[in-house]
């Protein structure tokens, strides 16, 4: 069979509570989403016969063992603040929850979207995959999406 350029896509499931600091609308209180990310990957199946992978781009589970070691293990089930938070508010997050991240942005589905996007890239393209593309539904309606084609060459 010809060789030629793929995309493989997974697409995972993680619950997260979050609050987006100083916001002028209802987000500013703790609530959580049930978020969907899809995390697209390109370049060309393995055509060795030899090779156990043949016919493969990426094993489905190197995706999602990457995906889940770097972003669902770390998020899921997580309350994420800006650490901007005042530091006499911070002790009372672990009050209510164990698993706290603060983190140096408003954690808006854009935002998050582009950290999963940085923690993701040098991993699976140390591994010879191209990241492609990501997407990160905050609900079943609303989205935010990263694409590689749509970047300027120093942004990819």
């Amino acid at each position: 069979m010809q060789n030629q350029m793929i995309r493989v896509t997974k697409e995972f499931t993680f619950d997260m509570a979050h609050a987006l600091f100083n916001y002028d609308g209802p987000c500013k209180n703790i609530h959580g989403h049930t978020y969907r990310l899809q995390v697209t990957v390109s370049g060309y199946a393995n055509q060795d016969p030899q090779n156990v992978k043949c016919g493969m781009l990426i094993d489905f589970g190197q995706l999602k063992k990457v995906v889940a070691e770097h972003v669902i293990d770390k998020y899921d089930h997580a309350l994420v603040l800006n650490e901007a938070v005042p530091a006499s508010l911070r002790a009372s997050c672990y009050a209510i929850s164990e698993k706290v991240h603060f983190v140096s942005f408003q954690p808006t589905c854009e935002n998050m979207l582009l950290s999963i996007k940085f923690t993701l890239l040098p991993i699976l393209e140390s591994d010879g995959f191209t990241l492609q593309a990501v997407r990160l539904y905050e609900t079943p309606t609303s989205w935010a999406e990263w694409r590689r084609e749509d970047q300027p060459k120093s942004f990819q």
